[in-house]
């Protein structure tokens, strides 16, 4: 019932955001701009504030651990993507595009902010942990993918890997595995800034659907049916495998809100740049966010 009534409360945020686009009170530009501030000041300050949680009781055996589930979700999510792309028979030109719309999942804009009002701090703390492969992964196979190489030649610089997400997981990390004391007003600070992650995200997120029309979307069955796959199928039969070798009900929390989340919106951006299909990334971000207000929570009532 809890992640249901946060589910609700972030459809509610959605749909402020939406309602506010249509008016024109929050432009393109203004979306952007909050982007900006969830991306490199608010989501940041939720894993720092993770870090510097003295009561928690995770440490560096159990973080080893989080990493290493974290590096089986994404080696089993590419899995997935050679089972799922021949069973719904995607074009060969599109390929690069539903790969990495299976592969990659929006973990900053909803699985973080989810894991840190249903489940807590301790959650976040690991939940960021799954930053490392994904921006890996996003640079090096999923740019890959989306130009049509052969994902496991390509390697790119590792500037292009770190980035503010990167490093804010690293220096919590290291603040909380170490223990280092940190003062009462950089605690305060950026438990402040925390909390701006879930809201303004969800404006963003409830902005950019006015961009799309429901009838367009949902005629494009293939997208529709991957969507349902990717948000129902796929965190079933990953929960599926994980119980049985996971004991961990706060892990097994992560995973799920990991593999049940929406299209990373990361996807759509990547595919403009790299030559994908960038209205077909930007539809099932779109898609898959509205559709999952209602899969996560139910997915949730069956599996937990």
């Amino acid at each position: 019932m809890v992640l249901l009534q946060q589910m609700i409360v972030l459809f509610i945020l959605m749909g402020i955001g939406f309602f506010c686009g249509k008016k024109s009170f929050l432009s393109d530009e203004g979306s952007k701009t909050l982007s900006w501030v969830v991306v490199n000041v608010a989501t940041p300050a939720m894993i720092l504030s993770a870090g510097m949680n003295d009561e928690s009781t995770v440490r560096g055996r159990e973080l080893a651990i989080g990493f290493l589930v974290a590096l089986l979700i994404y080696a089993f999510q590419i899995l997935m993507s050679f089972v799922i792309l021949p069973l719904i028979r995607v074009p060969a030109g599109d390929g690069g595009v539903y790969r990495v719309m299976t592969i990659f999942s929006n973990i900053g804009f909803m699985g973080l902010p989810i894991l840190q009002a249903v489940y807590g701090q301790e959650a976040v703390l690991y939940g960021a942990l799954f930053q490392f492969p994904f921006n890996f992964l996003m640079y090096t196979y999923g740019i890959a993918a989306l130009r049509g190489e052969n994902p496991f030649r390509n390697l790119k610089s590792i500037n292009s890997i770190i980035n503010v997400g990167v490093i804010s997981t690293l220096l919590s990390v290291v603040i909380y595995v170490l223990e280092i004391p940190m003062p009462e007003f950089l605690k305060v600070s950026a438990g402040h800034l925390r909390n701006l992650a879930a809201p303004l995200s969800m404006l963003v997120i409830g902005q950019s659907l006015i961009h799309f029309k429901v009838k367009d979307m949902l005629e494009d069955l293939r997208l529709l049916v991957f969507s349902l796959i990717k948000l129902l199928v796929v965190p079933v039969v990953g929960m599926l495998i994980f119980r049985c070798f996971i004991s961990d009900a706060l892990i097994l929390n992560v995973c799920f809100i990991m593999l049940a989340t929406p299209i990373a919106s990361m996807c759509a951006m990547m595919a403009q740049q790299y030559g994908g299909n960038y209205s077909l990334a930007s539809k099932g971000v779109a898609l898959s966010t509205v559709l999952s207000v209602v899969t996560i929570p139910l997915l949730s009532l069956v599996l937990q």
